[in-house]
């Protein structure tokens, strides 16, 4: 069965170079088999930063994404990372979410649906528009990014429009809040009788500080793999029939009334 890697570690502040060699660092030690998907935080390169002029990809080159197909293709596997894109030095950035497979191809792009109000996000990116998914080994993959999780109505039109069999999100989720964290990625399983990868960073940045807890929930709410609060790397294997049988078996997604979930 494929594994899923997911890599909890201590962003360092606007600094895409030292971020890139952690990661390098973290997931070769984890000895990741070819063929893995690899997840990453949100803005894994910088942290939760609003300084778009500095951080987004057209600042530096495209530095994270370079790297992140680079990483790709050296181990061999699924590597989804993260991307400032502001190509418009006068507009706002999306947060991004983006895949790529061994062969370092740009296999998905996802643009974060729900900037946190509550952190001024709004201020300085724009919301994305639409849901997507990845194929991986044959397991349909929806990428999702930290706020995203308390809106289970685009959890719901994926799963049941888009077919998601696995949800991987990455996130900057503050301490404060860490039980609506961990609660949250469980009810999202549940109900979407889905895999759920919950990504969280660790340590602190100039503002927040961060207490990681990332889950790998398996389609009926069982915590497979979790992170305390230190720097650590997750895994799991991920069995694609358990999601068709248990929605086979237990037919909750099948009684959806569509007219009430809106448009996809």
């Amino acid at each position: 069965m494929p594994q899923v890697f997911a890599v909890q570690f201590d962003i360092v502040w606007e600094d895409k170079a030292a971020n890139h060699a952690i990661v390098q660092r973290m997931v070769e030690q984890a000895s990741v088999p070819r063929g893995s998907l690899i997840v990453l935080p949100e803005m894994f390169d910088v942290g939760f930063s609003l300084n778009t002029k500095v951080t987004a990809e057209q600042a530096t080159g495209g530095a994270s994404e370079k790297w992140c197909a680079a990483a790709a293709r050296r181990w061999g596997a699924f590597v989804q990372g993260a991307s400032v894109q502001r190509p418009n030095p006068s507009g706002k950035a999306t947060n991004d979410a983006v895949v790529f497979n061994p062969d370092g191809e740009l296999i998905c792009r996802y643009s974060k649906i729900f900037p946190f109000s509550g952190g001024r996000e709004p201020e300085e990116f724009r919301g994305g528009s639409e849901i997507v998914t990845f194929d991986w080994h044959g397991i349909k993959v929806c990428p999702l990014i930290c706020y995203d999780l308390r809106f289970p109505e685009i959890w719901r039109l994926a799963a049941i429009e888009r077919g998601a069999e696995m949800f991987t999100i990455g996130a900057s989720w503050p301490s404060p809040r860490q039980h609506h964290w961990l609660t949250l990625l469980s009810a999202r399983a549940i109900e979407n009788q889905a895999y759920v990868v919950g990504l969280n960073r660790c340590g602190e940045d100039p503002y927040l500080p961060y207490a990681g807890g990332s889950r790998i929930i398996d389609p009926k709410g069982e915590v497979i793999a979790q992170a305390g609060d230190a720097p650590t790397v997750i895994s799991a294997e991920i069995d694609h029939t358990s999601v068709q049988s248990w929605r086979a078996s237990f037919k909750a997604l099948a009684d959806v009334r569509r007219e009430f979930l809106g448009r996809c």
